[in-house]
């Protein structure tokens, strides 16, 4: 099997697109797509099916992209292994490009750019996923949490990151929209729009909790269509509000005048934690699990869910 074929089946299933795989691999995205039918034509099924913002993995592709990655991450090892002196990159999972994770780590970067990074997303809902990926080496860490602990393989290991404290991201029109800050208490009766919460998702239980604890009306009604469409959705409504991290970066146009309100008394912090091997980790992990230790940590009172690490 063409090990460059399996990297593009790769490459493309990480970041949805056959173009954006090309530019990573250095070849034409017609490259990319003949390696790819090629593989498909040896596997016997379709890998892929094409949609409005790019191409997804069929549940054959997903099947088979877990086993896929393997292959390549043991390629890389023993290409690493009779290099001249070179060391592989780190590679890290983060749940998405503008998440506060992946802020985290480009503002390490930007202090440390000698180091070799690739940042990836798994694009799975699971939290197993990704700690098969770290135990398997596709993966040398996942900013994912496992909300129990005891079901980590003993080669796998998990500790708290950070804190990403929550703010209510509101459209002008809101009843909340001119709020400096917000009590929890004060978001009850409002609705909430968070589409798209996976089932068995470690955010699943944390919304599951926040609801329970402060009586929130939480509406995960609907696929989620991607950012755009949410702030979309809030600029033109007068009654619908999100939760986003203080973290996270959201870009919007100038004129949805999108406001971003800090809660407080106590601070809704959202656990990250990092998944990484218990033994024989990547150097390069130690200097970004210092930077993570020296991260502002919320003020003041402060609410986590029930299964969140003790930072």
């Amino acid at each position: 099997m063409d090990t460059e074929a399996l990297r593009s089946f790769v490459r493309a299933a990480e970041l949805g697109q056959f173009q954006h795989a090309a530019d990573e691999l250095g070849v034409t995205q017609q490259a990319v797509s003949k390696r790819i039918a090629a593989l498909e034509r040896e596997l016997q099924v379709r890998l892929f099916t094409r949609t409005s913002r790019g191409v997804e993995p069929t549940l054959d592709g997903q099947a088979f992209l877990p086993h896929a990655r393997s292959i390549v991450a043991s390629v890389e090892r023993a290409v690493t292994a009779v290099g001249p002196g070179s060391r592989r990159a780190l590679r890290i999972d983060v749940l998405g490009l503008r998440s506060a994770q992946a802020v985290v780590l480009h503002d390490y970067w930007r202090s440390h750019p000698e180091v070799d990074l690739d940042v990836v997303t798994l694009r799975a809902d699971d939290p197993r996923v990704a700690v098969a990926a770290v135990e398997a080496g596709d993966v040398d860490a996942s900013f994912r949490t496992v909300t129990d602990p005891a079901v980590l393989p003993p080669d796998v290991c998990m500790m708290h990151a950070f804190d990403s404290p929550l703010e209510l991201l509101v459209g002008p029109g809101h009843p909340l929209a001119s709020a400096r800050e917000l009590r929890p208490s004060q978001l009850r009766k409002h609705r909430i729009w968070v589409p798209g919460i996976a089932a068995g998702s470690e955010w699943a239980e944390f919304y599951d909790q926040l609801v329970t604890h402060f009586d929130l009306r939480i509406d995960a009604a609907g696929p989620h269509f991607g950012d755009e469409v949410l702030l979309d959705a809030l600029a033109d409504s007068s009654d619908v509000a999100t939760l986003v991290g203080a973290r996270d970066r959201y870009l919007w146009p100038e004129d949805h005048d999108l406001r971003r309100i800090p809660l407080v008394n106590p601070t809704l912090a959202y656990p990250l934690s990092l998944i990484l091997p218990r033994t024989n980790p990547h150097p390069g992990l130690r200097g970004i699990i210092t930077h993570l230790g020296n991260l502002p940590r919320p003020h003041g009172a402060v609410w986590r869910p029930s299964w969140a690490a003790t930072p």
